[in-house]
């Protein structure tokens, strides 16, 4: 969807933000004072991924495999069809997939009009979807009540919409999805330009043409409207093709995320203790009446259960398993491994290069380590070229210079297609992440000697945005921070405080050499 913008996701009076709107691009940076909504924005982000079917460890989607699951329990059916929609349908396979026998490719991957008309009814169909994202909302943030995300003092509620529009002289909305928080509810909106050329992404291409084979068994010229079964194959289909256009409408929260939360450390470190404390509590739950287990928010949730199933898929490893080597050869200096114990579960280890002893389990190693950990391993295990690694703080227990290392790697993540999103407060990333853009304006025969220039990014691949607290309307107002050579980077206040900490220190040196003049 190269002739697309970016997808744009608008937020008002969600949490402590009172209004943001934001490109998601394959380098994404949250950057602000402490409390201003980045996690918030963030989680948001990863629930959006879970609503929208991406793929995970961890099996919360509805599309695709799983989709009957959820179909089970929230109601969904699959569309009615007409006779002259059937007609229609049944014409595009014969030709199209059938006797081609091969995935849609070029220029055959945008639908033809008469069948865009169809699936664009079936988008618009969302509002039994509600429910669904409210259940994904409250558990991605650990809450009880969805009310609870509204903005104190608010009356007309929090507003999340996503959107795309068409790149031309005259930009065009694509399409956008609007979820209205109101009380305990959600109501959810769709709308779609009579414009938006519906296509397929490379994946669901390849996923809706292997439906189609495995499916149809009998000769699309067969086919007989008014036969129970054709109706049931074709509404089936139509479902399909619904759900793979959509995909690729909202691409890329279409895709599986990942989320990595703050203090990763204490989290790797007492895994063990959290996980164990559940499963010994859960025979004598019915006895306990008055001692309820804590809830964990969904996103620690995940990344717990994620843990867990990491040893399983050691030997699949990834593309990006060379990223996580280099991480730990330039900032690691050592190996990051996980075993089973006796009893099943996971445990991580950590061998220093050149080690001749037992491997150090990862409790044993310095913070930085334990921090970095699951960097390494998502990248090595999990992570595939157009999913989404979420990492708060990704700064964490590093020193400055391995900071600068680390911002290196992820722009090798995103060049090697991770798409990243981080929020942080260290002044080192954003200085090297300008580093990095300001590089591309060199050919690559003058880039020889400077450090990370071979991880060069396009600005376009890079959205820095900064979180502002503000007294009215009370809560924070998200705006970019676009690159700015003539300033050596972004804008994002951390001058300010540089300033403000030399500034005393100047005063107080005036006064104490005025003291010593008397």
């Amino acid at each position: 969807m190269d002739e697309q913008e970016n997808l744009k996701l608008s937020v008002t009076n969600f949490g402590p933000i009172a209004k943001a709107e934001i490109d998601l691009r394959p380098l994404t940076v949250f950057v602000g004072p402490s409390n201003t909504g980045k996690s918030y924005l963030a989680i948001l982000i990863y629930a959006l991924h879970k609503f929208f079917g991406g793929r995970q460890i961890t099996p919360l989607r509805y599309r695709y495999i799983d989709r009957t699951i959820f179909g089970r329990r929230y109601g969904f059916e699959d569309p009615a069809i007409s006779p002259e929609q059937f007609e229609v349908l049944q014409n595009w396979i014969k030709t199209t997939v059938i006797e081609t026998n091969q995935p849609l490719r070029g220029a055959d991957t945008t639908l033809p009009e008469p069948v865009a008309d169809i699936v664009r009814s079936g988008l618009g169909d969302v509002a039994s979807y509600s429910d669904l994202y409210a259940t994904i909302l409250t558990r991605e943030f650990g809450i009880e009540e969805i009310k609870t995300l509204v903005r104190n003092r608010v009356i007309d509620g929090t507003k999340i919409k996503i959107s795309r529009a068409i790149l031309d002289k005259n930009p065009t909305d694509l399409f956008e999805y609007k979820f209205l928080i109101n009380g305990k509810t959600i109501d959810m909106l769709h709308s779609i330009s009579d414009k938006a050329p519906l296509r397929f992404e490379k994946d669901d291409s390849e996923y809706f043409h292997r439906f189609v084979s495995h499916s149809i068994r009998t000769p699309v010229s067969l086919f007989n409207s008014e036969d129970e079964d054709t109706q049931y194959l074709m509404r089936s289909v139509l479902s399909r093709l619904t759900e793979v256009i959509r995909s690729s409408l909202v691409n890329p929260l279409a895709s599986a995320a990942y989320y990595l939360p703050a203090d990763r450390t204490g989290v790797m470190h007492a895994h063990r203790v959290v996980v164990g404390s559940i499963i010994a509590q859960a025979p004598r739950a019915g006895l306990q009446y008055d001692t309820p287990l804590p809830q964990l928010s969904g996103v620690l949730a995940d990344f717990l259960e994620q843990l867990i199933g990491l040893e399983d898929r050691s030997l699949r490893r990834r593309p990006n398993g060379n990223l996580a080597s280099k991480i730990e050869k330039y900032i690691l200096q050592g190996e990051v491994s996980v075993e089973r114990s006796e009893v099943g579960y996971p445990e991580f280890f950590y061998r220093p290069t050149g080690w001749k002893h037992e491997d150090l389990r990862l409790m044993n190693t310095s913070s930085m380590v334990s921090e970095l950990a699951p960097i390494v391993l998502y990248l090595r295990h999990v992570m595939r070229p157009g999913e989404v690694l979420i990492i708060e703080e990704p700064e964490s227990h590093l020193h400055p210079q391995m900071q600068v290392e680390l911002t290196r790697h992820l722009a090798a993540a995103v060049k090697a297609g991770v798409r990243i999103i981080i929020t942080t407060h260290s002044e080192w990333i954003l200085d090297e992440l300008a580093n990095l853009i300001y590089v591309s304006d060199l050919p690559k025969s003058r880039r020889n000697g400077i450090a990370g220039a071979d991880q060069a990014l396009d600005p376009r691949e890079v959205g820095a945005w900064l979180f502002e607290p503000k007294s009215r309307p009370k809560g924070s107002v998200v705006k970019e921070i676009k690159f700015d050579a003539d300033y050596a980077g972004f804008r994002s206040g951390f001058d300010a405080v540089a300033i403000g900490t030399h500034n005393s220190y100047a005063e107080i040196s005036d006064r104490l050499e005025e003291i010593a003049s008397r």
